[in-house]
């Protein structure tokens, strides 16, 4: 009786391994996205438009920098006071983290275009649900539902 018993075990795990292994469902398209491809291609123009600002912000801020580094070489140190050295190390620092931000908010809206590409946008990665469209035309780098984000505050 014990010998039937794990043949049917056995048996079941082959069957369901069977059924979910990969390629059975060949006509299912890899789409994990709840949006169609006209909404993606919305949602495209709004980070492309959005990552056009940040890199002319990007080129802005770039160009403040080296301005900034150019007139601190400048000076000489009898004519310029300390407090005014200290106020413009003070707006480089401002300056250079304000860049790296921008930096790094592009970086997010890439990784966007790459999960519209993938087919992918517009999923939450914490709960598995669709990201609500006004979520997405504001945060459109977003991976995350306000339902996950609010979990996490």
């Amino acid at each position: 009786m014990e010998w039937k018993q794990k043949f049917r075990f056995e048996e079941i795990l082959t069957i369901n391994h069977q059924d979910m292994a990969p390629g059975k469902d060949s006509n299912k398209e890899d789409r994990v996205t709840p949006y169609s491809d006209e909404e993606l291609e919305y949602f495209k123009k709004i980070i492309l438009k959005k990552r056009d600002e940040a890199e002319q912000e990007l080129n802005t801020l770039q160009n403040l920098l080296r301005e900034s580094m150019e007139n601190a070489s400048d000076e000489s140190a009898y004519s310029f006071h300390m407090a005014d050295a200290g106020t413009d190390a003070q707006e480089r620092e401002k300056t250079y983290m304000l860049f790296n931000r921008t930096k790094k908010f592009v970086r997010y809206l890439e990784d966007a275009l790459k999960r519209i590409e993938n087919k992918t946008y517009g999923v939450c990665k914490v709960t598995g649900k669709k990201i609500a469209k006004g979520r997405l035309e504001a945060v459109p780098h977003t991976q995350l539902s306000i339902e996950a984000k609010l979990k996490r505050r």
